[in-house]
């Protein structure tokens, strides 16, 4: 089982990424998916989530109104849209899928917010 967390690079303030979490040896459509991430010298920290059946999305205050998440359960895969980024967003970017006796953390993707 695999998550594989891609999409983070280098990003000027206001602009935006997306990031994908793409799962393999689970189908994930079962799963709920979530992100979090860590910046420097912090801890981690839950940022969106979204359900496995009715895609019910939850977010964080710190990214309300800016970030994103979705799903494509056919492609087994899970996406952070990130718009009107901020240096504050600078992190390495985690995501989770959980389910009843599941728990599989991706490796991590780091995006770095710049001028």
């Amino acid at each position: 089982v695999q998550l594989q967390a891609s999409g983070g690079g280098v990003v000027q303030p206001g602009g935006s990424l997306r990031l994908s979490c793409a799962a393999s040896g689970i189908s994930l459509d079962d799963h709920a998916v979530g992100w979090f991430r860590q910046a420097p010298g912090k801890g981690r920290e839950g940022i969106s989530c979204i359900s496995s059946v009715d895609r019910t999305t939850h977010y964080a205050d710190s990214v309300k109104g800016r970030f994103t998440v979705s799903r494509d359960n056919a492609q087994d895969t899970a996406y952070l849209q990130m718009n009107v980024l901020n240096p504050e967003d600078t992190a390495v970017y985690y995501c989770r899928a959980q389910r009843l006796g599941n728990d599989y953390w991706g490796q991590g993707t780091l995006v770095t917010v710049s001028s």
